[in-house]
């Protein structure tokens, strides 16, 4: 197996660099489509959770994703959604914010259920799969985080595609490629060195099928 780590040095951590990136761009290749008429039927689809506004303008990450997820609901793909995020403070509550924005869409607000322990990536994938008891599921995000979680998802036996919503330029596009490369790193080492888990669990929670 290779072996990661960004401890190594400048070689080694720009070999963990390319693996990390490899993996994540091969998880989702033949599994993630840019329309929501390719996607097939499934019950579920998740919806990864962002900032509504960024620096007191409209968040074109989210604005995007949330388009995404109507287009799929609109297509019939999917009987409902798990919105997941961070609500780490009463003024900033992503799931609500996705909650919202997909009822004003016309999704029937039944078929929205928040997911608040949504803290990262990992955690929402393993709260899918652990949490809400799913085996199949529709990743919504943009496409270099699409890749990251079905990575994650192959790594717990989740079954997963996507629909990529659509992308973002200008300078930060070029801000989230940094990020997204020290995210990819931290997601090889959570899934095959630390082994790490979402920072809570809980109870089962019944989806509305």
């Amino acid at each position: 197996m290779f072996v990661c780590a960004g401890f190594l040095g400048s070689t080694g951590s720009s070999w963990c660099d390319f693996y990390a990136d490899r993996v994540a761009t091969e998880a989702g290749e033949g599994r993630l489509f840019e329309r929501a008429e390719q996607v097939p039927p499934t019950e579920v689809a998740l919806v990864f959770g962002c900032a509504k506004n960024y620096q007191g303008r409209e968040n074109l990450y989210f604005k995007h994703r949330i388009e995404a997820a109507v287009a799929l609901w609109q297509a019939g793909k999917v009987k409902c959604f798990i919105v997941s995020g961070d609500n780490h403070a009463e003024s900033y509550n992503e799931p609500e914010d996705m909650k919202s924005a997909l009822v004003a869409a016309g999704v029937p607000a039944e078929k929205v259920i928040c997911d608040y322990a949504g803290l990262r990536t990992l955690d929402s994938v393993v709260r899918a799969k652990d949490i809400f008891g799913l085996t199949k599921v529709v990743l919504i995000s943009q496409q270099f985080h699409n890749e990251r979680a079905a990575y994650l998802a192959e790594s717990v036996g989740l079954e997963a595609v996507g629909l990529n919503a659509r992308s973002v330029g200008g300078p930060s596009a070029k801000r989230n490629a940094r990020r997204e490369k020290l995210a990819r790193v931290k997601m090889w080492l959570d899934v095959n060195v630390l082994r790490t888990k979402p920072k809570f669990l809980g109870k089962k929670e019944e989806l509305p099928l």
